[in-house]
């Protein structure tokens, strides 16, 4: 006799997995996930979209890390400029039109492809909103330094706003890089990269200016280093864990974790940590 098929799991519950974690009607949170761990979905993806946005409700907003599909970093020059010509060949950064990066999973592009969602301005740092204050998310991204002020993840603090690991790895918490960004510690590494941005009379080329989110903020700290701040922060009894679906998860306010980022970093690569 066969055996039975393994249970689906469906929107219903996720949305009452969220809901026992701790999101509930009029949250914004940002979400990070790893679908394949959460199991058989219905709907793929689809279907934990719909689930976060029953769980925060018709006032909530859901949030996900987009940057962009860029492949041409490797062809800039020291002072990261595109040669002339490459440039041609390179299609410009359109908020509207331009891929999620795949490396971050499927779950942002899907986001962005839904209807009503919409995407910040920032290439390398933009993100992608769907609810109630997805324009006050999205506008105004500033493209220098967009990790810090202005930006998605400064309104999120600013907010009240939460972050969703669903099954993803911790070291994948993008919110610490707004962290990086107000840490007062000496030696942060910056990048500077050449962007063509998208304009009704063509590409536009900017150089783009960023404290450099590709490595550890400053010498010395493990690439993963993200990992161990979560694990710190949750070791402190701070945010939730629990399953959503089959996916360990963990349910982190916004706030907390940014300011034990910033703690965490300006403790060991602050001045006064230097000076003693």
């Amino acid at each position: 006799m066969a055996s039975p098929p393994a249970s689906f799991v469906t929107r219903a519950s996720l949305a009452a997995d969220l809901s026992r974690l701790g999101l509930a009607p009029g949250d914004a949170v940002m979400v990070h996930a790893a679908v394949s761990k959460v199991g058989r979905l219905l709907d793929g993806p689809d279907t934990i979209i719909a689930a976060l946005c029953d769980a925060v409700g018709p006032a909530g907003t859901v949030l996900a890390y987009a940057d962009w599909e860029a492949r041409y970093e490797d062809l800039v020059d020291d002072e990261g400029r595109v040669p002339p010509e490459w440039r041609e060949h390179i299609p410009p950064f359109d908020p509207q039109r331009s891929r999620a990066i795949r490396d971050n999973g499927v779950l942002p592009e899907f986001l962005r492809t839904t209807p009503g969602a919409l995407r910040s301005g920032n290439p390398g740092a933009s993100l992608v909103a769907l609810g109630a204050k997805a324009e006050w998310f999205t506008a105004d991204h500033p493209l220098d330094y967009g990790y810090g002020a202005g930006s998605p993840l400064a309104k999120l603090v600013e907010g009240g706003g939460k972050v969703l690991m669903l099954g993803a790895p911790l070291d994948t918490l993008t919110l610490l890089h707004h962290a990086e960004h107000l840490a007062d510690i000496p030696g942060k590494r910056i990048r500077r990269l050449e962007v063509p941005l998208a304009t009704p009379t063509g590409a536009q080329w900017r150089m783009i200016e960023e404290f450099d989110t590709s490595d550890p903020i400053v010498a010395g700290l493990d690439d993963d280093y993200f990992a161990g701040i979560v694990t710190e922060f949750l070791a402190a009894g701070e945010g939730r864990q629990g399953l959503i679906g089959a996916a360990h998860s963990v349910l982190v306010e916004a706030a907390a974790i940014t300011a034990f980022g910033v703690d965490w970093l300006e403790s060991r690569f602050g001045s006064s940590s230097l000076r003693l």
